[in-house]
């Protein structure tokens, strides 16, 4: 059985854990309590095998708390990271800003492939959620980047983030096929 590993990051009150609950069909969460590290969400996905072998496909969702505070335990979350989802707040315009610096440490620097991102743009209940492109700098530009609103089209993210997912898998199933052959020849 395939395993991956995908990381949820993003500035505080992203709406992070709301999305890791709903995409992973976990419990609700109703009041918002920061996230103190990381929480491990371990799931499948029916709709996700590996490389149309009909092969079943493990998940564990690592939903990082946003508080910087944190940064020295980011090279352990970082750790064998098959993909990466950095949320953030479509509605306020600093985190812009500090998607960033996400990127930059969890994607750019651990040479994870832009393939292997997912860019979502998450509008919490009653925002209105301008579904509009933001405006990102060049290296953030060249990621899918989805839209969510639970309220009004909460498939819409479940889709997007299964077609993320078997990008994922595709890329770790091939990373092991290429293994696998390295120790043939």
């Amino acid at each position: 059985m395939l395993k991956a590993k995908i990381l949820f990051v993003g500035p505080c009150e992203s709406g992070k854990t709301v999305l890791a609950n709903f995409l992973t069909e976990s419990s609700d969460i109703t009041e918002y309590n920061p996230t103190q590290g990381v929480r491990i969400l371990e799931f499948e996905n029916p709709h996700v095998i590996s490389n149309n072998k009909s092969a079943r496909c493990e998940f564990e969702l690592w939903d990082c708390g946003g508080d910087s505070k944190f940064e020295s335990c980011w090279p352990a979350l970082m750790k064998d990271a098959h993909g990466v989802v950095i949320v953030f707040n479509a509605d306020m315009p600093s985190h812009l800003k500090e998607i960033e610096m996400w990127y930059s440490c969890f994607v750019h620097q651990q040479l994870l492939q832009d393939t292997q991102c997912l860019l979502i743009a998450h509008h919490k209940p009653g925002s209105g959620g301008d579904t509009g492109s933001p405006t990102l700098s060049p290296p953030l530009s060249k990621l899918k980047l989805v839209h969510s609103n639970l309220e009004e089209d909460p498939e819409e993210i479940r889709m997007e983030f299964t077609k993320y997912l078997k990008s994922v898998v595709n890329s770790v199933s091939e990373s092991r096929d290429r293994e696998e052959m390295l120790i043939i020849t």
